[in-house]
């Protein structure tokens, strides 16, 4: 098993927050889910995001795939990213230290 990273980014019109409609945070709450039953799988190793609602804002996942394409797999099923709200960017991830 290997590390890997994707980062999440808002679409820009869900940087202004009266633009969020009752679909978008269903789609996060989708979002979320993905997330904890991955957790519950073992797969993931952290996630997090910035505070805040600009450019600046993002969302990290750090989770383990047996090959690039299965991360790529995960990560494209991704409620978020399936559902155009957030876009995502997939790298290989070389863990340096960790709080043990």
């Amino acid at each position: 098993m290997n590390d890997y990273i994707y980062k999440l980014v808002l679409k820009s019109h869900l940087l202004v927050e009266s633009n969020w409609t009752k679909k978008d945070n269903d789609i996060v709450n989708l979002h979320f889910k993905y997330l904890q039953d991955l957790q519950v799988k073992g797969m993931i190793t952290l996630v997090g995001k910035t505070d805040g609602l600009d450019e600046s804002t993002y969302g990290i996942v750090i989770f383990k795939a047996e090959s690039y394409e299965k991360a790529k797999e995960i990560m494209d099923n991704d409620p978020a990213i399936k559902q155009k709200i957030m876009v995502g960017v997939l790298q290989k991830f070389n863990i340096a230290l960790t709080k043990k």
